[in-house]
């Protein structure tokens, strides 16, 4: 098969060959790799994308076509001079996720993690879940839960001090930006933190170490990787002869949906979406239950916990990671501006007020 692709950063178009069979993953491979446009023999064109069964992932020079198994994963990626670009820092001026940086703040998260660690237990996880799967703490839209949420900072964070709706929106807007056509991946941006709610005196007024920061399984040996891991050895599951285990209480490659995570905001959110039957694809489910797992989509830890399906989900949250990070900055969103189209795809995909 081959195809004509149409770059206007190039002196001419050039001919390139798929190699694979179509269906089972190709790769294109060009020195160069801008905006652009894909025709086939048929001189159809289309934009992104080859097929209803395919979908382009970038990776520097490389374009790599995948198989998908919906049309909603189809994802589309927009390389050109106002594409998505990695800072060097934060809006401190240190690298992100710096927690050995001396400073004020990292003293603060440090403390943070402390106290995180101790009391992240298995049996405090299953008390916090059976105490807030009945949904009964309020009756809200999305937007009215992000203007609720817009007070508080995250103290686990060493890379922001702004307000959570800003991060929210700076997220959104990157991943609008480089992937306008998938409006269920802007919105899983928008909605990701909600679950900080939980700060909130209507919903307990829960303390910051239950709510935010890094999450981890629980029921199992804790993995080095965890950030501030050495905090763990006072942490009553450490010495817990099974939870101390590799595997503890689970079997290999039985799945994240059956694994016991860390109480907070990523566990909630994920249980008010199911609750209110959102219309969002599995993968907005699995990036806003896992975006703070970072011992696995960053270390590679706990990947034996992991089915199949994990495995294809995975890439969605590395995929969401970089915007989730890198997005955190100076530069501010004109919120009445924007509000419109997030209220547009909140109608979309959930129902008007939902149960928190």
């Amino acid at each position: 098969m081959s195809i004509r692709v149409c770059n206007p950063h190039l002196e001419k178009s050039r001919i390139c060959s798929w190699r694979g069979d179509p269906f089972s993953g190709m790769q294109l491979y060009l020195p160069k790799v801008e905006v652009f446009t894909v025709s086939d023999h048929s001189n159809r064109q289309t934009k992104w994308k080859l097929s209803s069964r395919a979908w382009l992932v970038t990776k520097g020079p490389i374009i790599e076509v995948r198989n998908k198994e919906r049309d909603e994963e189809q994802v589309s990626k927009k390389i050109d001079q106002e594409s998505f670009v990695v800072p060097d820092s934060n809006a401190f001026g240190h690298s992100f996720r710096d927690y050995d940086k001396e400073s004020e703040r990292s003293a603060g998260v440090e403390e943070f993690y402390r106290i995180n660690h101790i009391n992240q237990t298995y049996e405090f996880v299953k008390k916090k879940k059976e105490e807030y799967r009945k949904h009964d703490k309020a009756e809200m839209s999305i937007w009215e839960c992000c203007d609720l949420l817009n007070e508080y900072v995250d103290e686990s964070d060493p890379d922001l001090d702004e307000p959570q709706i800003e991060h929210l929106l700076q997220s959104a807007e990157a991943i609008r930006r480089d992937y306008p056509d998938q409006d269920w991946l802007h919105l899983t941006a928008l909605i990701h933190d909600l679950g900080k709610i939980l700060l909130h005196p209507k919903f307990g007024e829960q303390p910051q170490w239950s709510v935010v920061g890094d999450t981890f399984p629980l029921g199992c040996a804790f993995d080095d990787s965890i950030v501030h891991h050495k905090h763990f050895k006072d942490n009553p599951d450490s010495k817990n002869p099974i939870y101390s285990t590799k595997l503890g209480i689970y079997t290999e490659k039985c799945g994240l949906d059956n694994v016991t995570m860390s109480w907070g905001h990523d566990e909630y959110m994920y249980m008010v979406m199911k609750e209110n039957k959102t219309t969002l694809p599995p993968a907005a489910l699995f990036i806003v239950r896992f975006h703070s797992f970072y011992a696995l989509h960053r270390s590679g830890a706990y990947k034996y916990l992991m089915n199949d399906e994990d495995n294809e989900m995975l890439k969605w949250v590395q995929l969401f990671n970089k915007y989730d990070l890198y997005s955190k900055s100076k530069v501010r969103i004109d919120v009445e501006k924007v509000k419109p189209y997030y209220l547009s795809l909140i109608d979309k995909y959930f129902p008007s007020k939902l149960k928190w």
